[in-house]
């Protein structure tokens, strides 16, 4: 006899009722499944993604057993790690000499006896493509070797075979407009090549190189140009060997020691996967032993996963409830038959371990197969492949165990419940009546309040385990209010037209079912509104510390070398004819005094020096810097800094890049259309003062009572002969007083540029004037083709031209509006779930409801209304709720780095402290108003309106 017989009848009776009620079965499964779905993906995809240390290995060395490489210090002994990444001179050696460090290092003579060895040299070159002329490496190394397999693999076509031949990475063949049988010309040089075919490095997709046999490129480049003194040498990287051991014995930390005693580094596999105990570690001895990596697991990862528990307890509760109360004749059988509570209860839970077993393993099931369909996906993303499926048993029992403990205690309350009824009850069906709970509104209350305490004073003291906790105190409380803020909601329908009504008044009368629907929606949207403020807050910072090399939305064409103005003619036609400019081109040149330094600059004092003096005091120094500053930023807050790092005086010191031949000065030479399309300052003012000589100053700090210092010193070198013969005799220095226009304050941080000075004046101070290029206005960004384009127009104009584009475009493209797009679709995807289990159940639930409105003449249309706007109630209440919510954890989290800028500011008066706080506003949005009258449009649709004739009940 079984001892447990009156478990096996719950389980039979969980079972038969799960099977009869096929569509709420399948809506608890789901709910269940989803998550466990979620998180066995996520955990196979982190597991796969993440290589192991084997795996990294073969990246790096294919199928070879090690790489070895000579170091900078010439052939004398060294010391290294197990890794072969860390390496040194022992402990108390000599500084080698410079003649030991010239001599070569014999590599080959380091390798074991009977090993075979591949060697590995790379260089940057200039190659052309189908679009025009593009940058890449070219690397020597003999890929179709089967030693290299594991780190690059044929993907199309076939290896180089020849001295002739290259492959390349599809990235960079995709670039190039490239194909099988192309032609490749490394310039300078002016060598051919055939392309056979395209690789992949597996660890790294996004690769950008060529591959050629060794000799193949940089010898003959080295040759043309010790014979040709125009073109320019390679500049070879040093080369490395791969090596694979004798058979069965691969490269032992034995041979590893033995090489580092002829000056070579050697990464082995063989020791970096058995690495030798720290004893037998000259280098581990001397520092002090090794080091942990071992990850620990951080209070945010456990904080997810109880959320993530709560909410599917808070989805699939109320469809046990309702299956419980639906079911309530079967259980008051039970009762009568002599069941007693525990077993009226065992039912209910059995039921809850059925489908959370169901669900679990559907949900594991469901996840392997999306992995394996989606890998393809998940590796182009990631940029790397996966090594293998890789799956760890014991986490995804875990997983699957989260799934069945998740099905139970979501059907714990409803069984606690129904235990609690009379046989009697049960049997006629009455439900009772019960008083919400008073205490539990005051309880929540507190919580909340503490939470919001906690996390707001671990965001002042930084301390992420107490914002952590804080949060989910917060969310708890939020949890507690929930029923009294449905019960409230029932009051505002008074006005209300029918089907409203009905809806309101139907929630707050069965809060049990309403309250822990609009709870799982709050946190869902409380998670997704949390981690959506960080981000956009971070992404703001970002790009307010981001500092442009030039106006976003321009491109220069500018000289490349000294005397190349004459050529800038072809230059600019070679821009406008293949790049997306628009309108005019604006040109500008450059101004110096004396000899030129760009020529000059090989002796000390050896050419002509020009200074925009910077007066002093209030509105021209900058406090942040210098005596005094550390003290001043003890007293400044973060938005009393940014004031200040964002006035003339303090942007003009911490931006200190020089472009457009300017020097120091950053004064260019140029009229209106330079301020019109590169400073973008439209001022029919500033342009008249160019027209008129006036310079026009784009940094007021410099300018004193209308006027600017201009230090010149007009120091001739004897080289320069034909200036020299111009201006005979010693140096000379002048400063000058000009009268400018002074630009708004908002320009001061104008890249590149400082003042605009008319040709006219500059030579009128005795200053020298070369035209240097021409800025544009861009109509949109450039694609590769037009890019490689531009550059082998700009070759054949003569080469000796520059095109500097503006690195707005890689900070524009980064991952944040991807981020706020998934968060935004995943608080959808649950809130419409979870809006649409409620109406489900309260369609079930209240089924006299409607047939009683049926039966009072009712149009027909009230059904689909009256479903819509229950949907709508649930999904509306649980986003307003969520995104407050969501804001206590990332206000918190903001304050923590905060308190770590302010005190990275106060060490560093120059450093920024700016930490914004901003709202996602177009994920608020979507959340608040698309989705829940999405969610309500939804469920109107698909309710039927047909009336069904139903029997009189009793």
């Amino acid at each position: 006899m079984s001892p447990l017989p009156g478990r096996r009848a719950a389980f039979r009776i969980a079972r038969r009722d799960a099977a009869r009620a096929k569509g709420r079965s399948a809506l608890v499964v789901a709910m269940i499944a989803l998550p466990v779905l979620g998180v066995t993906a996520a955990d196979l995809t982190y597991r796969s993604a993440l290589p192991t240390k084997a795996e990294e290995l073969t990246a790096e060395l294919g199928s070879a057993d090690a790489r070895f490489m000579s170091t900078s210090v010439g052939p004398v002994k060294l010391q290294q790690m197990p890794d072969g990444v860390n390496w040194g001179m022992p402990e108390g050696a000599p500084d080698p000499t410079p003649e030991e460090q010239a001599k070569p290092v014999d590599v080959p003579a380091a390798f074991p006896e009977g090993s075979r060895h591949l060697t590995e040299r790379s260089v940057p070159a200039s190659v052309t493509t189908r679009h025009g002329i593009a940058d890449t490496e070219i690397s020597e190394l003999r890929v179709a070797d089967p030693m290299l397999r594991g780190r690059i693999e044929l993907t199309d076509g076939a290896f180089p075979r020849k001295p002739d031949e290259v492959a390349g990475t599809a990235d960079f063949v995709r670039a190039a407009g490239l194909s099988v049988g192309d032609r490749v010309t490394v310039r300078g040089p002016e060598q051919t090549y055939t392309l056979t075919g395209t690789v992949e490095l597996p660890a790294d997709l996004r690769a950008d190189h060529l591959y050629a046999l060794p000799g193949a490129v940089i010898d003959p480049w080295q040759k043309t140009a010790d014979g040709d003194r125009t073109i320019l040498p390679p500049q070879p990287s040093d080369p490395k060997w791969l090596v694979k051991g004798p058979a069965g014995a691969g490269v032992t930390w034995q041979d590893v020691l033995a090489a580092n005693e002829r000056g070579v580094v050697v990464k082995s596999r063989q020791v970096a996967l058995d690495p030798p105990p720290d004893s037998e570690v000259p280098m581990a001895s001397e520092s002090g032993g090794g080091y942990s990596t071992e990850p620990e697991t951080t209070a945010a990862v456990l904080t997810v996963a109880a959320m993530a528990v709560l909410e599917i307890v808070l989805l699939a509760g109320p469809a046990f409830a309702v299956g419980a109360r639906r079911s309530r004749r079967q259980l008051g059988l039970v009762g009568s038959c002599g069941g007693n509570r525990g077993q009226v209860r065992a039912v209910v839970l059995a039921g809850g371990a059925v489908l959370g077993g169901v669900g679990a393993v559907a949900g594991v099931g469901a996840g392997f197969a999306l992995t394996a369909l989606f890998r393809p996906m998940i590796e182009d993303y990631t940029g790397s492949r996966f090594g293998e499926l890789t799956v760890r048993p014991w986490e995804i029992l875990a997983i699957a165990a989260l799934g069945l403990v998740t099905g139970v205690l979501a059907a714990l309350a409803p069984a606690i419940v129904a235990g609690r009824q009379s046989v009697l009850e049960s049997l006629t069906g009455r439900r009772g009546t019960r008083r919400s709970s008073r205490l539990l509104p005051v309880i929540g209350v507190i919580t909340l309040t503490a939470g919001v305490g906690v996390a707001v004073y671990g965001g002042v003291a930084g301390d992420t385990v107490l914002v952590a906790g804080g949060s989910v105190l917060a969310e708890l409380g939020v949890l507690g209010c929930i029923p009294v803020i449905v019960g409230f909601l029932g009051r505002l329908g008074r006005r209300l037209p029918l089907a409203p009504r009905m809806a309101l008044r139907d929630a707050a009368r069965n809060r049990g079912r309403t309250a822990p629907a609009v709870a799982a929606v709050m946190a869902a949207v409380a998670g997704s509104v949390a981690i959506a403020t960080y981000t956009s807050s971070s992404a703001v910072e970002a790009a307010y510390d981001f500092e442009p090399n030039m106006t976003p939305g321009t491109v220069a064409v500018a000289a490349s070398d000294i005397g190349a103005d004459a050529e800038l003619p072809r230059s600019r036609a070679a821009v406008e004819q293949n790049y997306p400019v628009s309108g005019k081109p604006a040109d500008f040149g450059r101004v110096w005094a004396g000899s030129d330094c760009s020529v000059y600059y090989e002796e000390e004092n050896g050419c002509g020096t020009l200074e925009l003096v910077k007066p002093t005091g209030k509105g021209h120094s900058c406090a942040l810097k210098g005596a005094g500053a550390r003290e001043l930023a003890l007293r400044l807050s973060a938005d009393e800094h940014k004031r200040m790092m964002n006035s003339p005086a303090c942007v003009d010191e911490s931006s200190t890049m020089v472009a457009f031949g300017t020097g120091e000065h950053k004064i260019v030479i140029g009229g209106a259309d330079v301020l019109a399309t590169y400073v973008k300052l439209d001022d029919p003012a500033a342009a008249k003062a160019l027209a008129d000589g006036t310079p026009v100053l784009l940094n007021s700090a410099y300018a004193k009572n209308g006027e600017v210092t201009l230090k010149a010193t007009h120091l001739y070198n004897d080289r320069d002969e034909k200036m020299r013969a111009r201006h005979p005799g010693k140096a000379r220095t002048t400063t000058d007083r000009l009268k400018v226009y002074v630009a708004p304050d908002r320009f001061a941080a104008t890249p590149g540029i400082r003042m605009v000075m008319p040709r006219e004046t500059a030579e009128r101070l005795g200053l020298h004037v070369e035209d240097y290029g021409s800025f544009y206005a861009l109509g949109r960004d450039a694609t590769d083709a037009e890019a490689q384009a531009t550059y082998a127009a700009i070759d054949q104009a003569g080469n000796r031209a520059y095109l500097m584009s503006s690195n707005e475009r890689f900070r524009r493209h980064d991952d944040t509006d991807t981020v706020l797009l998934v968060l935004a679709l995943f608080a959808g995807v649950v809130t419409l779930g979870a809006a649409a289990i409620t109406t489900g159940l309260s369609k079930a639930d209240a089924e006299a409801d409607l047939t009683t409105l049926s039966a009072v003449g009712a149009p027909p249309g009230v059904r689909r209304s009256l479903s819509g706007f229950q949907c709508l109630v649930v999904a509306l209440t649980g986003v307003l709720l969520g995104t407050a919510a969501g804001l206590v954890p990332a206000v918190a989290l903001r304050l923590t780095d905060l308190r770590a800028a302010l005190a990275e500011m106060r060490a560093d008066p120059m450093q920024s402290a700016y930490t914004p706080i901003v709202m996602p506003w177009e994920t608020i949005g979507l959340l608040a108003l698309v989705v829940p009258v999405l969610a309500g449009l939804l469920a109107a649709a698909l309710t039927s309106s047909r009336l069904t004739l139903a029997r009189r009940a009793g």
